[in-house]
């Protein structure tokens, strides 16, 4: 786990975390990766935020949006590292929305205030979204195509 090292002219001195700390950031890492397969918009929030928890999972950051690892004060040894990996998470966030969306979260002082926000609006079934999915349903055929096609076209609804 990261901290503090005395050095040999007795300054304090952050140490690097290890690579299994959730505060560990490798060279290859920076704020702008693109890593789901579509950005966030209006209709696509359940798909989109399966990735990105799997992205982050990878990662080892999804404590950072789920609040297992909290904001620290200012006055902690580790405020730093939770910062800058805070500011990466929130940076893999942002990155993967549509500009609209994105400029509704950019205020946000913490991941886990954008992660809860997409939630609060997004994740929630709506009734003219359910309707609107059982008459895509009803009007689905296979219409000759095999049966693996049209399983995927159902699942995909």
């Amino acid at each position: 786990m990261a901290g503090n090292e005395e050095t040999s002219s007795g300054k304090q001195t952050e140490t690097a975390p290890h690579t299994n700390s959730p505060y560990y950031i490798h060279a290859s890492d920076y704020p702008k990766q693109m890593h789901v397969n579509e950005n966030l918009n209006d209709n696509n929030y359940a798909d989109w935020s399966q990735e990105m928890m799997n992205f982050l999972f990878a990662k080892n950051k999804v404590g950072f949006v789920d609040k297992t690892i909290p904001k620290l004060v200012k006055t902690s040894p580790e405020y730093m590292m939770w910062k800058r990996c805070d500011a990466m998470v929130n940076g893999w966030l942002t990155i993967a929305m549509k500009k609209e969306i994105r400029n509704s979260v950019k205020y946000a002082n913490a991941a886990s205030k954008i992660w809860d926000d997409l939630k609060e609006r997004f994740g929630k079934e709506s009734v003219p979204r359910a309707y609107e999915l059982k008459q895509t349903l009803q009007l689905t055929h296979q219409d000759g195509t095999s049966i693996s096609v049209y399983y995927t076209k159902l699942r995909g609804l």
